[in-house]
């Protein structure tokens, strides 16, 4: 194989962009049933082994999806020569004829609730290999049985997973995705991934992977296939996932009415993502790629400033339902408060009881953010705090002094604030062992009715 660019001559029609994805995996790792998700053509038959590798297109967005879903590999060494990607054998040439003239990213499935062993593994980088050096570059790993994680990230399970599943995700730049194919709604599911495979092409500036007729150069003698050449070689350690800073922060707004979640949101994703200057009325999901990382922010509408028992049922659950979009569950809950906001110890307890909507470890995932910084000049926002006198104090151990300030009015000084600020939240994730929330139910109205049932209107 080797990289062109996709603007070479390709017959199609430049009117429509065009991406090329190959799914490849073991047997039974579910890339027919993703193939089904993604391209959403049910008359694909899920559940039998695939024969023969087929095409599935999907038009999105003015964007056309050519997915190709590929015979499932085998464990049995003696599987190895026929099931390479040098072009050689019947199968690789079928494949090559399906992605001409190449593919923009391999997914390498892998199913949640099955062990990935270092078998798994250099068997797979054997298959890949022979197909050149680059292959890497242009992986994702698609997890599938997402259902299976039971409220877990999928940071955890890479985490538990093993080294050889570690090594693995890390051999793809880190790149991966869960995929939930029982799931009726998938439309969140498929748009992540589209996004994570957008900002790969972007990387590779916008080049094919092109699987060519010749047999590749024999590996060099000191190397033997399966095993890495850029310093991830034999049994060396790898750290737990979770010890590098996520690739994917998934982060909540809730606070105040008026509190300036929106105009927060805009400077943490670097641009007009949310409509500020008026009432939230619905919970809104934005992705923006900032400083290496994906972002994926919910603004939530406002709560009352007095009382839980004061906030209307809709708007509670709409909240909760923001939760809901950043399955499988937010890493930080950004609790926006106005830096010129003076703090009663009323207004204190309605923001601990709006907090506790999500569960009683609700401090442990939560950061306060503070809007409005222009407002500080030069006085040190813990000087400011102090100046707040107890109530503020309070909430700051509450949340365990996960803290920051946002200056909306300067964008140089808005851009080191971000960075800032996701340093802080990486690190409230490693505290919390790279655990979001669990998923938040959607329907508690009469939980939440008991909840503001005990709430005083002091």
């Amino acid at each position: 194989m080797a990289t062109v660019s996709s603007s070479s001559n390709t017959g199609e029609s430049p009117c429509l962009l065009k991406r090329h994805v190959l799914l490849l995996g073991y047997r039974g790792s579910g890339k027919t049933s993703s193939c089904m998700t993604l391209s959403g053509q049910e008359e694909v038959s899920a559940g039998q082994p695939t024969k023969e590798a087929f095409l599935c297109t999907k038009t999105l967005d003015g964007m056309q999806l050519l997915l190709v879903d590929t015979p499932g590999w085998s464990l049995e060494s003696a599987d190895l020569v026929a099931e390479r990607l040098d072009g050689q054998s019947p199968t690789s040439a079928h494949i090559r004829h399906l992605c001409y003239p190449g593919v923009h990213a391999l997914l390498l499935v892998v199913p949640i609730g099955e062990p990935f062993t270092e078998q798994h593994r250099r068997g797979m980088l054997e298959r890949l290999e022979s197909a050149g050096m680059h292959v890497w570059r242009y992986s994702i790993v698609l997890f599938t049985g997402a259902d299976r994680l039971w409220g877990n990230g999928v940071e955890e399970f890479i985490a538990e997973g093993g080294a050889a599943l570690q090594r693995l995700v890390e051999r793809c730049g880190n790149r991966y995705h869960a995929l939930d194919n029982t799931c009726s709604e998938t439309s969140i599911q498929v748009s992540e991934l589209l996004q994570k495979l957008e900002e790969m092409v972007q990387e590779n500036d916008g080049s094919f992977f092109v699987i060519n007729d010749s047999i590749q150069a024999p590996w060099p003698a000191h190397i033997q296939q399966g095993q890495e050449i850029d310093g991830m070689m034999g049994d060396a350690e790898v750290s737990p996932i979770f010890r590098s800073p996520p690739r994917e922060l998934r982060m909540l707004l809730v606070g105040w009415q008026g509190a300036g979640k929106s105009s927060a949101g805009n400077v943490i994703l670097g641009g007009r993502k949310f409509e500020s200057g008026r009432r939230t009325e619905v919970s809104l999901r934005c992705q923006a790629y900032v400083s290496g990382r994906r972002l994926t922010i919910v603004d939530t509408p406002g709560w009352d400033w007095f009382s839980i028992a004061r906030t209307p049922a809709h708007i509670r659950k709409e909240i909760k339902r923001g939760a809901g979009l950043l399955h499988p569950g937010p890493h930080a809950l950004l609790l926006v408060i106005p830096v010129i906001s003076t703090l009663t110890s009323r207004k204190r307890r309605a923001l601990e009881n709006h907090l506790e909507m999500f569960g009683k470890e609700v401090s442990l995932h939560t950061l306060v953010l503070f809007s409005c910084g222009d407002w500080l000049g030069a006085t040190p926002i813990e000087e400011q705090i102090q100046r707040n006198g107890g109530q503020l104090l309070s909430l700051m151990a509450y949340c365990f002094n996960y803290y920051h300030v946002l200056d909306s009015t300067s964008a140089a000084r808005g851009q080191d604030q971000v960075s800032d600020l996701l340093l802080k939240v990486e690190e409230m994730v490693a505290q919390n062992e790279g655990r979001p929330f669990l998923p938040v139910k959607l329907n508690e109205e009469q939980e939440d009715e008991a909840t503001c049932g005990k709430c005083t209107l002091q």
